[in-house]
């Protein structure tokens, strides 16, 4: 399991995510919690190349406040 970083806000039905791995972000990646259960799936990667966000499309069981501060990871 890897750590995507932190949902910091909701915009546009979409979670933005603070990208805190190392490695490059990829789209399609699956997000999922703590509890290893899918909550959405990373649609694009924008901001500064050092610093990204990455923009995830909530599964249709999430809803979006709930996210919010939530940490996400991907398998």
């Amino acid at each position: 399991m890897r750590r995507l970083g932190t949902v910091t806000r909701t915009a546009q039905g979409l979670a933005i995510v603070r990208y805190e791995a190392d490695e490059d972000p990829d789209i399609g990646l699956t997000a999922v919690d703590e509890s290893l259960s899918t909550v959405g799936r990373v649609v694009d990667v924008f901001g500064p190349v050092d610093a990204p966000y990455l923009a995830v499309s909530p599964a249709d069981t999430v809803s979006l406040t709930d996210l919010l501060g939530s940490k996400l990871y991907t398998r």
